[in-house]
């Protein structure tokens, strides 16, 4: 079978528009708590982290709730266009609350606004798989990033256009741009995207190859002994589905070696750590724009759009990387990369075009790190339980994005916003030391067989 592109394409108007409205929150929402509600840097922090806290709760449930109903448009789609409605619907009062300068009603209505993204955010991303057959989901979710990429792309775009100068700019354009971009992104998959038409369809072809297979089986039986080939273990789910639940039941859960916990432990430290580094940055950067480069308005934009093509750009080159140093090197060059550009910043007093270099190198570091550092753990659990870790992964990356908001608001408040960069290195650095502890799970992955495979990113 082929990847159908362009219904993955469409698929992918789900994750474009939750990307594009994270871009936003990230970058605006901390100059408004602070611009317009004269809030200070650690209670901003503390906003800022609620998305994490819920996305910890809201995600496994609304991902296991979309897994259980079945509905005449589908199994994902109610959640994915009703959490869309409810977040463009409190979008808009969130922007009249501003407006309003009224603090209660706009935490009020942040707070739904951010449930209503949560309601949707795992059926969106659980629609793909659920449409495309496992060998092909590569391929898949490479598009499917590219999307959010696009996304992403969009609102910072946006921000440098929309976003006013001045103590209290009009961020109504703004927040109106990418309610019309979520709504109709949405509005497009839903008119394109039948689910329910498609699950069957995929299962007709399931059983017809299946069919398929057991004739080419049968046909080999009654052939000469000496002339068959070697027996397959074909069967149409093992053909679409992959062979990894079967796997679970035939095969015993080994204990991981000692040595390699020891590496699985020192990876999802460095994992925290990176974070906890790279999400102060993004999170307060907006800000730090502001005071120390004196950037007005949506200025700081171009920086993020930079790092954001910039890491695009080299996810080809950086898996042909990994293909020949291995992925730990690769990971620990991203590393020493976005470290020597945070050193760097700590010195920059104005803004000036030649730090859009260093922010193209942080996105390429950050790519070399996203890349490679999933896998890694992949490798380490084979044998194990891999979903445990993959569990613990995610549960390091959040809590990272949990508290820096707060620990680096609290410095940029009670010490100066000087210290942002200098913050970020200490723990870039840290992430190095403990990234050189890891000593299992490096592999050199095969070569990529297509361009758009090495988009396939699992952060």
């Amino acid at each position: 079978m082929k990847l159908n592109y362009k219904r993955t394409f469409l698929i992918g108007l789900a994750f474009l528009s939750i990307s594009a409205f994270w871009q936003m929150y990230d970058n605006i929402i901390p100059l408004i708590l602070q611009g317009t509600f004269h809030l200070g840097e650690t209670v901003t922090g503390v906003i800022m982290a609620a998305d994490n806290v819920l996305a910890l709760v809201l995600l496994p449930v609304f991902g296991a709730l979309s897994d259980r109903v079945d509905t005449k448009i589908g199994k994902r789609m109610p959640f994915i266009v009703g959490g869309t409605v409810l977040a463009v619907v409190f979008l808009m009062f969130l922007s009249a609350a501003e407006r309003k300068v009224n603090l209660v009603l706009f935490v009020i209505t942040l707070l739904a606004l951010l449930i209503s993204m949560g309601l949707y955010r795992s059926p969106a991303v659980a629609l793909m798989p659920d449409l495309t057959p496992n060998k092909l989901r590569s391929k898949g979710n490479a598009i499917i990033n590219l999307m959010g990429a696009v996304g992403g792309v969009y609102t910072l775009i946006m921000i440098r256009f929309l976003t006013g100068k001045g103590e209290h700019p009009d961020y109504f354009p703004l927040f109106a741009s990418v309610a019309v971009l979520m709504m109709g992104s949405v509005c497009i998959l839903f008119l394109t995207i039948n689910e329910k038409k498609i699950r069957a369809g995929m299962e007709e072809e399931i059983s017809a190859c299946g069919e398929k297979v057991r004739e080419q089986e049968n046909a080999a039986g009654n052939a000469n002994p000496e002339e068959m080939p070697p027996k397959r273990e074909t069967s149409r789910e093992r053909i679409f589905e992959g062979d990894a639940s079967k796997e679970k039941e035939e095969k015993k859960e080994e204990a991981m070696p000692p040595p390699v916990k020891k590496s699985m432990y020192f990876l999802l430290l460095s994992i925290f750590l990176w974070f906890t580094a790279y999400n102060a940055v993004t999170t307060a950067f907006s800000r730090y724009t502001k005071v120390v480069w004196r950037l007005e308005g949506g200025g700081f934009a171009d920086c993020l759009m930079v790092a954001t093509v910039a890491a695009i750009i080299s996810y080809v080159p950086i898996g042909n990387i990994s293909s020949r140093i291995g992925r730990k090197k690769t990971i620990l060059g991203g590393i020493i990369l976005m470290s020597i550009c945070y050193f760097a910043a700590i010195f920059a007093n104005v803004y000036h075009p030649v730090i859009n270099i260093a922010f193209a190198a942080i996105g390429i570091g950050w790519a070399a790190i996203n890349v490679n550092s999933y896998p890694m753990i992949v490798e380490m659990g084979k044998g194990s339980d891999i979903g445990k870790f993959t569990g613990t992964y995610y549960t390091f990356s959040m809590t990272a994005q949990i508290v820096t908001p707060i620990l680096s608001g609290f410095l940029l408040e009670k010490i100066s916003y000087r210290t942002l960069f200098p913050y970020a290195l200490l723990f870039s650095a840290a992430a190095f030391v403990t990234m050189c502890q890891v000593h299992h799970g490096d592999t050199r992955p095969d070569k990529k067989k297509s361009v758009l495979e090495n988009f396939d990113v699992d952060d």
